[in-house]
């Protein structure tokens, strides 16, 4: 079990990814709240507590004021494990219980239902505890002021260490004899918030210099760079694939200095030693959350929509740059596994896998790992024959537990199982190149693969008769635009059909289920209800619904240029524009500005496990501005930009996916794609009166490669058209 610790305060704050329902979820409930009419499965999981929950809402901020008492707001999500710990042993407490709703009205949200609530308050926590995670403990007063925050509380007092019981009595002492204190506080600490979270541009300030910056992001990451196993630190390691992402950019534009043949080798090689690793699920497909330990080996098994989307693309395009196979094939084993186990008949994706399982069907404890790892004995047992011609009478298990890293004891180090979870388990991790292992055994490459892939097969059968872990479908917005890409570029990259097939049936999806007509606007979020359908949420779309799905449409329209996409994603960009443009600072608000619930308008500057939503909109406006004609967006992409670069100057690192959009503004954009069709009373034609003087030439297939609104001179032959791309 791994997790990532906090200290503040003298108190050691704990936020770790896991955990689903207990096995006891059938019996009748002693307890039912208000959450039990909500849809999130993070919200009804806390259905039952004997806690009055209420949803973040005008009913629970109305009780708030009229009964004068301070709010408890805990924040998380379906799959966090210390979310599941603090539930069983707090909120499941009745005497906690009691003190909870007695004193206090107490609100459960969703991090990933309300990410703009989330936003706020962990800001507040961050700044007042020195950490942050999740869950989030966060005290308000009843206009939604925070004036206490922590993350993950033990039930009673350990140690040096306060738990929720005393931290509760102290704060209802402090609430009735020093509420004044309390209250001035917190709003200090907010005010200087709102000063410390303000991004915008300065009046004359311009646009930084595109090369600077990304020389110093590319410097910044060297720095971070561990050479034997890649990644960006010795250990947790995170795939990060907005890091690698502009590596390759920047290999692109330096490839004939050492630092450009540096920067692709570092992606290159993460990407290499992240598809052997343990990380990666050999048997399943798909990644986990990130490794415990440097080698990429003992993961954290859970399996995020976000990241099988980013990472999908990042290996379609380390093939593209590379033309290794191994990368084009690990796209499609990412893309294989959320067609499988993350997709709904509607066309969406879920969210989320959790980490945590039941080993067994009469197991009444959920173990890390669980539904993922093996016993030597299981792989002997399930792979018993002898392989004709193998060196010393080896099995098929011989050589499978040879490749794969397979230990008779276990292969997981107890400092990487502080738990005990994984004592005498296997997670695999491809130790030998097939070559290698081929001539271990003395049989040929071709006869290893089949044998793996036989091996690979059998193991997945066995898993699928294991309890599965707690899947969580939700579908947002954002996530399943960034899956969207993922489709349409790897897709587009294979030239295979069903893939940009699947891509379509997902934008459908989007504009079916998650898009207001009506009020022209996305909604966030969509769950699979009792009965297999879907069953919208009428919570507003925020910022990364609009950019994501804006970048996923245009992905589909120049993987299959069909225009109705480009239309459908010009439309989004203008009413992104009006929700949540700051026309007095520049760059977009995370949420609607003109929310009162929303203390801090706030603009997300860290590309992290996703990117910002700010780094995908001005690559977006860029963009479009070539495919609509809009020169006003390359304006307002270089204001985004321009109000960021205090940030982009000083730590590019914190913004490589921003860093790309200010490089494709200096080294003018080539990655966009349109077939002109001749149908000059069409859209694109409407939009960009200059594609009526392109045409055929000799009756042949022509291609045009066009700069800042102006074309080059017509060429017909393929060689011709990628010299002129490679110029």
């Amino acid at each position: 079990m791994s997790y990532d610790c906090f200290r503040s305060s003298g108190a050691v704050f704990f936020s770790m990814a896991s955990g689903s329902d207990g096995p006891d979820t059938l019996k009748s409930p002693k307890h039912t709240n208000r959450l039990s009419k909500e849809k999130s499965s993070y919200l009804l999981q806390h259905a039952h507590n004997p806690v009055d929950w209420y949803p973040w809402g005008q009913e629970a901020f109305d009780k708030a004021q009229s009964e004068d008492k301070p709010i408890f707001l805990s924040v998380g999500y379906s799959t966090c494990h210390w979310c599941h710990v603090m539930e069983r042993e707090s909120f499941e407490d009745e005497e906690i219980g009691k003190i909870l709703s007695e004193n206090f009205v107490c609100i459960k949200v969703d991090r990933e239902e309300r990410p703009d609530v989330d936003k706020v308050y962990m800001t507040f926590v961050q700044a007042t505890s020195g950490g942050g995670g999740w869950p989030m403990s966060v005290w308000l007063t009843p206009d939604l002021r925070p004036f206490i925050g922590g993350t993950y509380f033990p039930p009673r007092d350990s140690g040096r260490r306060p738990g929720l019981k005393t931290v509760l009595l102290r704060i209802i002492e402090q609430w009735q004899s020093n509420r004044e204190t309390l209250k001035s506080t917190g709003e200090r600490v907010l005010e200087a918030l709102r000063k410390g979270t303000e991004i915008s541009a300065s009046p004359g300030e311009t646009l930084p210099s595109g090369p600077d910056v990304a020389n110093r992001c590319y410097q910044q990451l060297a720095h971070s760079y561990e050479e034997e196993y890649g990644g960006f630190r010795e250990a947790p390691k995170f795939p990060s694939p907005v890091n690698l992402m502009f590596l390759m950019s920047f290999w692109t534009v330096n490839r004939t200095s050492s630092e450009g043949a540096e920067a692709l080798q570092m992606a290159l090689h993460t990407l290499r030693m992240m598809a052997l690793g343990g990380i990666h699920d050999h048997v399943a497909q798909g990644f986990h959350r990130y490794s415990t330990d440097s080698s990429w080996h003992v993961p954290h098994f859970e399996k995020m929509l976000y990241d099988q989307a980013q990472l999908a693309v990042a290996y379609i395009t380390a093939y593209q740059v590379s033309g290794e196979c191994l990368f084009a094939d690990v796209a499609r084993d990412v893309l294989l596994y959320v067609s499988r186990d993350l997709s709904d008949k509607s066309g969406g994706f879920y969210s989320a896998e959790d980490a945590d399982s039941f080993p067994t069907v009469e197991s009444t404890e959920k173990r890390e790992g669980a539904f993922c790892v093996w016993t030597a004995g299981e792989i002997r047992e399930l792979l018993p024959d002898i392989v004709e011609g193998a060196a010393g009478g080896a099995t098929q298990a011989d050589i499978f537990m040879h490749h794969y890293g397979v230990k008779e004891q276990g292969n997981v180090a107890p400092d990487q199982d502080p738990h005990g979870e994984l004592q005498g388990q296997n997670v695999l991790i491809v130790r030998y190149s097939v070559e290698l292992t081929a001539a271990h055994f003395s049989i040929s490459v071709d006869r290893l693969s089949e044998l793996l892939s036989d091996a690979r097969a059998k193991l997945a059968e066995v898993r699928k008769a294991r309890p599965p872990p707690h899947l969580d479908t939700k579908m947002l917005a954002s996530w399943n635009g960034l899956m969207l890409s993922g489709f349409a570029r790897v897709g587009a990259v294979l030239g295979d059909k069903a893939l940009l097939e699947r891509a379509e049936r997902a934008a459908c999806f989007l504009q079916e289920h998650l898009w207001d007509e009506e009020g022209q606007r996305i909604l966030h979020s969509c769950y699979r209800g009792n009965n297999m359908e879907v069953d919208a949420s009428p919570i507003a779309g925020f910022l990364d619904d609009y950019a994501f799905v804006v970048s996923g449409v245009l992905d589909l329209f120049e993987a299959t240029q069909r225009v109705r996409w480009l239309q459908w994603a010009e439309g989004l960009q203008l009413r992104q524009d009006q929700l949540f443009w700051d026309s007095h600072g520049s760059g977009y608000f995370c949420s609607d500005p003109s929310d009162p619930t929303v203390l801090l308008a706030l603009k997300q500057d860290q590309d992290g496990a996703e990117p910002s939503a700010n780094s995908v909109s001005a690559m977006n406006l860029l963009r479009l501005s070539h495919l609509t004609g809009r020169q006003d967006w390359i304006q307002r992409s270089q204001e985004l930009l321009t109000a960021f670069s205090d940030r982009l100057i000083k730590v590019p690192i914190a913004l490589p996916d921003m860093v790309r959009s200010v490089m494709a503004q200096h080294y003018t954009l080539k990655q966009v794609l349109m077939l002109a069709d001749g149908n000059t009373e069409g859209f694109l034609y409407q939009r960009l009166p200059i594609l009526s003087s392109l045409v055929p030439q000799d009756g042949k297939a022509t291609a045009y490669k066009c700069e800042n609104f102006a074309c080059a001179l017509p060429v017909t032959c393929p060689q011709e058209l990628r010299r002129l791309l490679l110029e």
